[in-house]
This record gives structure tokens, C-alpha cells and sequence, in this order.
């Protein structure tokens, strides 16, 4: 055996062999949008992108906004996505958000979660 082929062994048996893991697939979460103050029709549109995209999207808003969620879920579920799209699930409840100032007593705000699922 020459020296090359003596350093090509070598160097074959210096590297360690790899171990590949199956990479699992991740579980597909729902998609959340967060209702703010922009217009209504620019969230029923990322409602809409994202269902394309997915199997379902959650809407969530809290004090004044909760009515443009509901909004939003309904154009998307009646306008935009007729007999595609069903509300699954409805989810209220409330936070307490502490004043910065003292002495003031914390408000109680509520919030709302909306899901819509394709239907199959």
C-alpha cells in the first residue's frame, strides 16, 4: 500500500459516521390574528390567506375590538369562504390590567377568541 492510499484510510477512519434522526413533522398550530385598530377588512384578509394555507385560524380581541372580531369571522365565514369555513369554538373571558399609578384599582377588560375550522 502506498502512502497516499495509507493516508486515505486514515482520514476515512477519523470521521465519525453520521447519525440522521427522521425529522418529525411539526404539528400544525392555528394561526392566531390579533385584533387592533386597523380596518376590518385587512384582517378578513390575512383570515382568509391563512385558511388557505391551513386547516384554521383563530381570532382574538379584547375590550372595544371584540365587535370588529366578530366582524371579521362573519365576512370571512359568509363573504369570503361560503360553505368552506364554520366557527368551532367561541371562547370568552376577562383580564385584570394593573394601573401604572398607585392606588388606582385594576380594570377588568374582556376578550374573546373565535375559531374557525375548514370544513371537510
Amino acid at each position: 500500500m502506498s502512502e497516499e492510499e495509507a493516508k486515505v484510510e486514515k482520514t476515512k477512519k477519523k470521521a465519525p459516521a453520521k447519525k440522521t434522526t427522521p425529522k418529525k413533522k411539526p404539528e400544525i398550530q392555528s394561526q392566531i390574528i390579533y385584533i387592533g385598530k386597523k380596518n376590518t377588512i385587512s384582517y378578513v384578509l390575512v383570515a382568509v390567506t391563512i385558511l388557505n394555507k391551513s386547516d384554521e385560524c383563530s381570532i382574538q380581541a379584547r375590550g372595544r375590538q371584540i365587535s370588529k372580531a366578530v366582524d371579521v369571522a362573519e365576512i370571512t365565514r359568509r363573504k369570503f369562504l361560503q360553505d368552506m369555513v364554520e366557527v368551532t369554538d367561541v371562547i370568552i373571558g376577562s383580564e385584570e390590567i394593573k394601573s401604572d399609578e398607585e392606588g388606582i384599582p385594576p380594570k377588568t377588560v374582556s376578550t374573546v377568541e373565535i375559531i374557525l375550522k375548514k370544513v371537510k
